[in-house]
């Protein structure tokens, strides 16, 4: 869970450190008040080229940071260290350290930076359709977990999502990705290993948990064509049944506005006879 959110009700000058935090911001009609954002922090792109960058978002620069003079840091938990985040509070600057590792905490997390300024209209638009997606979704998978339990429905899809290579480093249960994929009717191959948040995993592994989807997003790493190819080689149903999909990355793993479409897309891609997706 996010951390409670310190500094004034409505401030009016705001460092983001967090990609899809800024973009939500922009989102929520909040863009006037950001006055400076990471390296990494690429949506929107009109709104964000004419901003301060300030680093990557493991080495901001916090002098930097307290030269813009903000009333609010937004960070997060995992993507930011916490040899910057105690910096800035040194130097007296409100931070607020998000850290959503559900869906519902995403869409709670949005709601939440609305209550920084944003109108009703905003509200309206941006917050209530996430919201309702992320309802939607729950009561789908409620839905199926009850047909699988009383009348022996279709299980949850299960599927294979990694996030590295070199070595393989997969989505692990204690993260926002796996509940995302949940909720979109997926069920982790790789959800019972000891490392809780990205396992490292072999092909091998890989081979012997059969999944039925694979799932390679473009971010962090950038997986491609010639990853597509090498696990279409490997003796797994996903392989057989040409569902390795290639994926935008910020479906996967950024919470805000992009939830709603999210959960369209994925749990198109992870529908028991879902094929479709970006090849």
């Amino acid at each position: 869970m996010s951390e409670p959110r310190p500094g004034p009700a409505e401030p009016r000058r705001i460092v983001s450190l967090v990609p899809s935090l800024t973009e939500a911001l922009f989102a929520l009609g909040l863009g006037e008040r950001v006055v400076g954002v990471t390296d990494w922090c690429v949506h929107p792109a009109a709104g964000v080229a004419p901003l301060p960058k300030l680093g990557g978002t493991k080495d901001c620069d916090v002098k930097a940071i307290v030269g813009l003079a903000p009333e609010l840091v937004i960070a997060n938990h995992e993507e930011n260290t916490r040899r910057v985040v105690e910096a800035l509070r040194a130097e007296g600057l409100a931070v607020w350290v998000t850290y959503p590792r559900s869906v519902a905490e995403g869409a709670e997390l949005l709601a939440e930076l609305a209550g920084l300024g944003a109108g009703p209209e905003a509200v309206a638009s941006v917050v209530e359709p996430v919201r309702a997606g992320v309802a939607k979704a729950a009561a789908a998978r409620e839905a199926r977990e009850d047909r699988e339990h009383r009348q022996g429905g279709a299980p949850a899809t299960p599927y294979f999502c990694p996030i590295w290579r070199d070595p393989w480093m997969a989505v692990g249960p204690d993260t926002y990705a796996h509940d995302l994929l949940g909720l979109c009717g997926g069920r982790n191959v790789f959800a019972d290993r000891e490392e809780r948040r990205y396992p490292r995993v072999r092909l091998e592994d890989v081979e012997r948990a059969r999944p039925e989807v694979i799932l390679l997003p473009d971010e962090p790493y950038a997986f491609g064509a010639r990853d597509v190819a090498e696990l279409a080689r490997l003796d797994v149903p996903a392989a057989r049944e040409g569902r390795i999909h290639l994926v935008d990355g910020t479906l996967v793993t950024w919470y805000g506005p992009r939830i709603a479409a999210a959960l369209e897309s994925l749990g198109a891609l992870l529908s028991p006879d879902g094929s479709t997706g970006r090849r």
